[in-house]
C-alpha cells in the first residue's frame, strides 16, 4: 500500500490547523458571559459574582411598552433603559402616585425605587424632569422572570387576558391603557411561558426517570446483541418469524376489522358515512360508523395480499439475504470489536459537535460593548448613533437633545476580525460538517477492511490476521487519509448547499412568489437525491480503498461499476438485507417501548412501589424508545456495513476467480452452495 489523495490530505491537515487557529481566536475574543448573563444598559453583566450586580440576576425594562417582542428584547435589546433588579415588581405603580404620596407611605417609595437607577433617592424631583432622565420608570406592573428579564405576568380569566386580576393599568403619564398593549409589547410571550412551563415539568421528569431510561437503554443494548448472535445461527427462522407474524397481525387486524363491522350493525345511525357526519374533532365518532372499519378491512387486506404476492416472487432472492446475513453473523462472531467501533464513531462526533458549538458561542459573543444615543425627543439627530459613556456627559448632545442617554445596545466591533464574524461562522459550520462526515467515513472503511480481510482469508477463521479491526484502522489513518477526506469534503459540500436552501426556503415561506417557492423547492429535492446518491457511491468506494487501497476516484469509479454489473443483486438483496435489519430495529425499540409503557403506567405489579411520580409518562416513554432504536441503529450498523462488504468480495470474486485450482473461489462453502457456482475446489494450504 501507498499514500492515496496526498494533496486532499494535506489540504486536510491544514484546515484543521485553521480550524484549530480560529478556535483560538475565538476564545480569546469571545465571552460566554455574553449569553449566560443579561447586559443592562451600562454594559454590566445581570448576576456576575464579585460586581455590584451579583445579587442582581434579572434584568428590568424602565418601559416594556417599547419592545416590540421578545426577539428584540433578547437579541437586539429594546429602546428603554434597562436595569439590574434582585426580583421582578409584584404590583401595579406609577411614579406619580408614589411620589404624591411617599411623606405618608415612605414603605411604597422604598419599594418602587429599587428599580430607579442605582443610587436615586430624590422623590422630591419634578415627574416630568425624572422622566425626562429616566431615573425611574414611569410605571412598574406585575411581572415574573424569564430568561432573567421581567415580563408582564399575564393570565386568563374567563377568557380575559389579565394582568394579576387587571385588564387595564396606568402608564404614569396620564393615560389609562389596556393589558393587551402590554400584550402586543411582548407578542407571543403567552406561548413562549406555556412553553417554559411544559420544558420545565419535563425537566422534572428527565431528572426523576433518568436512572430507569439508562437501564432501558441497557436492556436495548443486551437485546440487540442477542439478536446479532441468533442471526448467526437462525437467520431464516428469525426472518420467517418476522414474516409470519407481520402476516398474523394483519389477518387479526382483518378480523377484528370485520367483527367492529359486524357488531354494529343494526345499530341507529351507524350506517351513516363519514361525508354524511362531516369533518369532527373527536375521531372517536369515525369509529361508530360502519363504514370506517369497513375502510380499515379493505386496506389491510390490500396490504397483506402485497405482501404474500413480495414472498412469493422474492423468495430465491430472500434465501440469499438471509445466506448473506449468516455470513455476516459469523464474521461479527470471529470480529467481536467491529461491534463496538460504533462508541468510537460516537466519541469523535461527540468532540466534533463540541468543539463547533463552543466555537460557535465564543464567535457569537466576540466584541466589545458598543453604546448608543438614546434619545426620547424623535427629531434628535444623534440618536441611535455610537457614542462613549466617559466622555458622553462632556458633549453638547444633552443641551441639544434633554434627556439623551448613552446607553448599551449591543456587542461588536470595527476591526478586521469583527467584521467577518459571520463568514467564521460558516467556516465553523462548513468544517464541522467536513470533520463529521469525516469520522464517519473512518468507520466505514476500517469496518470494511476488517470485514474484506476475513472474507478474503484461505482459511476461515485460521488465515484471518491478528487484531484485524486494529489493523484496518491504523490502514486507514497511515495510507488512506486523504481519500476519506475527499470523499467527506464532496458530501460537505452538498450538506451546506442543502443548509443554505433550507435557510433561503425559511426566510422566503411568506412570500407570495410560487415560482420562487417551486424552484426551492425542486433544488432542495435534487440536492437531497444527489447527498443520498453520494453516500451510497462513497460507502462502497471506502469498501475498495480498504480491499485494494486505490485513491478515492479510482475506487469510486470500480465500485459504481462493478455494482452496475451486479444491479439486480445490488437492488434486490441490498434493500432485502435492510428491511432485515430494520425489522430488528422495530423488534428492539417496539420489545423495550412495551417494557417501559407497562413499567412507568404502573402495570408490572413487582415494580409498582419504584416507578417514580411523573408529569407526563411519555417524557421517559419516549426517550427510552427513541434511545433504543438508536442503539439498535449503532449494533446494526456494523451488521449492513459487514453484509454490504461481503457482497461486493463476492462480487469480485466472481469476476476474479473462476473456482479451478489455480484460481479457487474465497467464498464460505455455505454461501457458494446458496449463490449455486461451480463447486468449491480444494483451497491452497
Amino acid at each position: 500500500r501507498r499514500c492515496t489523495d496526498i494533496i486532499c490530505c494535506v489540504i486536510f491537515i491544514v484546515v484543521i490547523l485553521g480550524y484549530i487557529a480560529l478556535g483560538v481566536v475565538a476564545w480569546v475574543h469571545g465571552d460566554p458571559r455574553k449569553v449566560i448573563y443579561p447586559t443592562d444598559s451600562y454594559g454590566q453583566f445581570c448576576g456576575q459574582g464579585d460586581t455590584p450586580n451579583e445579587n442582581k440576576t434579572i434584568l428590568f425594562y424602565f418601559n416594556i411598552l417599547k419592545c416590540a417582542n421578545p426577539v428584540v428584547i433578547i437579541n437586539l435589546q429594546c429602546p428603554t433603559t434597562q436595569l439590574c433588579v434582585s426580583k421582578c415588581p409584584d404590583r401595579f405603580a406609577t411614579y406619580s402616585d408614589v411620589q404624591a404620596s411617599y411623606r405618608y407611605r415612605p414603605d411604597q417609595w422604598n419599594y418602587f425605587r429599587q428599580f430607579c437607577r442605582p443610587g436615586f433617592n430624590n422623590p422630591r424631583k419634578s415627574a416630568a424632569q425624572v422622566l425626562r432622565d429616566e431615573d425611574c420608570p414611569s410605571m412598574i406592573v406585575p411581572s415574573r422572570p424569564f430568561l432573567k428579564r421581567c415580563f408582564p405576568d399575564f393570565s386568563t380569566k374567563n377568557g380575559v387576558l389579565t394582568v394579576a386580576n387587571q385588564t387595564t393599568f396606568k402608564d404614569g403619564r396620564g393615560k389609562t391603557r389596556n393589558v393587551t398593549d402590554l400584550r402586543e409589547a411582548a407578542n407571543g410571550i403567552n406561548v413562549v411561558l406555556d412553553g417554559r412551563s411544559v420544558g420545565m415539568k419535563i425537566f422534572e421528569d428527565y431528572a426523576i426517570s433518568w436512572y430507569w431510561i439508562l437501564i432501558g437503554l441497557f436492556i436495548a443494548m443486551l437485546l440487540s446483541l442477542l439478536f446479532l448472535v441468533l442471526l448467526r445461527f437462525t437467520a431464516g427462522v428469525l426472518f420467517w418469524i418476522f414474516i409470519f407474524g407481520v402476516i398474523g397481525i394483519i389477518g387479526y387486524g382483518i378480523w377484528h376489522c370485520y367483527w367492529e363491522y359486524d357488531h354494529l350493525k343494526g345499530i341507529p345511525g351507524s350506517d351513516l358515512t363519514v361525508y354524511d357526519i362531516g369533518f369532527q374533532t373527536d375521531f372517536k365518532v369515525y369509529l361508530q360508523l360502519r363504514q370506517t372499519w369497513l375502510a380499515f378491512m379493505i386496506i389491510l387486506c390490500g396490504v397483506e395480499v402485497i405482501i404474500i404476492l413480495m414472498l412469493i416472487f422474492l423468495r430465491n432472492r430472500i434465501r440469499i439475504a438471509i445466506a448473506l446475513l449468516e455470513e455476516g453473523s459469523r464474521a461479527i462472531g470471529y470480529i467481536m470489536s467491529t461491534l463496538f467501533y460504533p462508541i468510537v464513531t460516537f466519541l469523535l462526533i461527540a468532540i466534533c459537535i463540541s468543539y463547533w458549538a463552543v466555537t460557535a458561542v465564543f464567535l457569537a459573543t466576540s466584541g466589545e460593548p458598543i453604546y448608543k444615543i438614546m434619545a426620547n425627543q424623535t427629531l434628535c439627530k444623534y440618536a441611535n448613533l455610537t457614542c462613549d459613556p466617559e466622555t458622553f456627559n462632556t458633549t453638547n448632545v444633552t443641551k441639544l437633545c434633554p434627556g439623551a442617554q448613552c446607553t448599551f445596545a449591543f456587542y461588536g466591533g470595527e476591526s478586521l476580525y469583527h467584521k467577518y464574524i459571520f463568514i467564521f461562522q460558516l467556516a465553523n459550520a462548513f468544517v464541522f460538517l467536513w470533520l463529521v462526515n469525516f469520522a464517519i467515513a473512518l468507520g466505514q472503511c476500517t469496518l470494511a477492511g476488517a470485514f474484506a480481510s476475513y472474507y478474503w482469508a484461505y482459511q476461515k477463521p485460521a488465515d484471518i490476521p491478528l487484531w484485524p479491526l486494529f489493523s484496518s484502522f491504523g490502514r486507514a489513518i497511515r495510507y488512506h487519509t486523504g481519500s476519506l477526506a475527499f470523499g467527506a469534503l464532496i458530501i460537505a459540500i452538498v450538506q451546506f448547499i442543502r443548509i443554505i436552501l433550507e435557510y433561503l426556503d425559511h426566510k422566503l415561506k411568506g412570500t407570495q412568489n410560487s415560482f420562487t417557492r417551486f424552484l426551492l423547492g425542486c433544488l432542495k429535492c435534487c440536492f437531497w437525491l444527489l447527498e443520498k446518491f453520494l453516500k451510497f457511491i462513497n460507502r462502497n468506494a471506502y469498501i475498495m480503498i480498504a480491499i485494494y487501497g486505490r485513491n478515492f476516484c479510482t475506487s469510486a469509479k470500480d465500485a459504481f461499476y462493478l455494482l452496475m454489473r451486479n444491479v439486480v443483486r445490488v437492488a434486490v438483496l441490498d434493500k432485502v438485507t435492510d428491511f432485515l435489519l430494520f425489522l430488528g430495529k422495530i423488534l428492539v425499540a417496539g420489545g423495550v417501548g412495551v417494557l417501559a409503557f407497562f413499567f412507568f403506567t404502573h402495570r408490572i405489579p413487582v415494580f409498582a412501589q419504584e416507578v417514580p411520580t411523573l408529569n407526563y409518562y411519555w417524557v421517559p416513554l419516549l426517550t427510552v424508545i427513541i434511545g433504543s432504536y438508536l442503539v439498535a441503529h449503532g449494533f446494526f450498523s456494523v451488521y449492513a456495513m459487514c453484509v454490504d462488504t461481503l457482497f461486493l468480495c463476492f462480487c469480485e470474486d466472481l469476476e476474479r476467480n473462476d473456482g479451478s485450482t489455480s484460481k479457487p473461489y474465497f467464498m464460505s462453502a455455505s454461501l457458494h452452495r446458496i449463490l449455486g457456482k461451480k463447486k468449491l475446489s480444494p483451497k491452497k494450504s
